[in-house]
């Protein structure tokens, strides 16, 4: 108990700083509309990867404190390594040079690793919650973007303070936002989320190797496409930064994309496999089967549920749906011998909680009602 206590103390004492350090250089109304700018292109990263967790969503308390870790923990480390490189960096090289350095090699290096750690964390600490490549994506998606608000606050702070708001054509506000907001809202979770496939690779593979090497390349892709972005920006006039990121990034980012897209579809296929046996078993009645083998099921039942019986219908529904799945995942692994070693106590804890939040959904949006969208009684 006491670890959790001392790790949100230090996220928040990490956050305070981070606002002070950031006030210090910029101001209070800079950083209030470095705030008022970040929260826009964070809200729509944010909403992408929760629409990318929809089958089996992850504990909320973990998806923010994966984004807190990137916002105040991985930024102010990095903030003070990378200080660091800059002043080593102009010793070496000459003056000017170190942030060139500090962009290209301190940057990449220290900001991919710091920003992974939320990620590894959970698969050491909860690994049943960690089900493989999409729960990777998802907390790597969320420490990176927790560091690129951060981020984000600061350079739009700066470019307010010194040039204000500016537009189209000049530097201020509006030009670091089409820049970072617009054009760019995605770079740091498409490096970080390199890293988070590797820890999800690793997650679910029976070979010692792999679970050391997948980590470890997806940490090297992240650091080397960090690298190869900062360079264009830093040492590249605008026809390299273009290049980049018209050949480079835009191309990963659609590749990205598709394997999301197929994993969905992976996990849509794994869930209706399941069903049968389960309803076979009477742990699902078989008329839910069908509403549980789509999102669109799920969302129109949900919404059914909490139209005519109330909100906490609708949200018992919905944990009776997310257990379904979590057990459905669990069996998969369980048959391809990719299950942690107590995955049978496991099994037996998640039929279990399927029981109770089941007799729950019953109790609160079955009751009286007759429509398919409420939970059924057999079973």
């Amino acid at each position: 108990m006491l670890l959790p206590v001392l790790g949100l103390v230090l996220v928040a004492l990490c956050g305070l700083l981070v606002l002070g350090l950031a006030t210090a250089r910029v101001g209070v109304l800079a950083t209030v509309i470095g705030v008022l700018a970040a929260v826009v292109p964070v809200a729509l990263v944010v909403a992408a990867f929760l629409w990318i967790d929809r089958w089996e969503p992850e504990p909320a308390k973990l998806l923010l404190l994966s984004f807190c870790w990137g916002a105040f923990v991985a930024t102010l480390t990095a903030l003070l390594i990378n200080d660091t490189a800059s002043a080593v960096g102009d010793m070496l090289l000459g003056t000017g040079n170190g942030d060139k350095f500090s962009a290209v090699v301190s940057a990449p290096l220290v900001e991919e690793a710091v920003k992974a750690l939320p990620v590894l964390a959970v698969l050491l600490r909860r690994s049943h919650e960690f089900d493989g490549l999409v729960d990777g994506i998802v907390y790597a998606g969320f420490s990176a973007a927790g560091f690129a608000f951060t981020e984000n606050i600061y350079y739009f702070g700066r470019a307010f303070a010194e040039y204000g708001f500016g537009d189209a054509t000049s530097a201020g506000v509006l030009t670091a936002f089409i820049l970072r907001g617009v054009l760019s809202p995605f770079a740091h979770p498409l490096f970080t989320v390199l890293t988070g496939i590797g820890i999800g690779v690793a997650a679910r593979t029976a070979s010692k190797h792999v679970r050391v090497l997948a980590p470890l390349g997806g940490y090297l892709g992240a650091v080397g496409l960090h690298a190869l972005w900062n360079a264009s920006a830093t040492l590249g006039g605008a026809t390299t930064f273009l290049n980049v990121y018209f050949l480079i990034m835009v191309p990963m980012f659609i590749g990205l994309l598709l394997l999301v897209l197929w994993q969905r579809r992976r996990e849509q296929r794994i869930v209706a496999a399941a069903l049968p046996e389960m309803a076979e078993a009477r742990w699902i009645a078989r008329s839910e089967m069908e509403l549980l083998a789509s999102l669109t099921g799920r969302r129109r039942w949900r919404r059914q549920a909490r139209r005519e019986s109330g909100r906490a219908a609708g949200r018992a529904v919905g944990a009776y749906q997310a257990s379904v799945t979590e057990l459905a995942f669990l069996r998969r692994n369980l048959a391809c011998g990719n299950a942690e070693l107590e995955g049978n106590r496991r099994h037996a804890e998640l039929l279990a909680v399927l029981r109770s939040v089941r007799a729950e959904a019953v109790r609160l949006a079955g009751g009286g009602h007759r429509s398919a969208a409420h939970v059924p009684h057999e079973g």
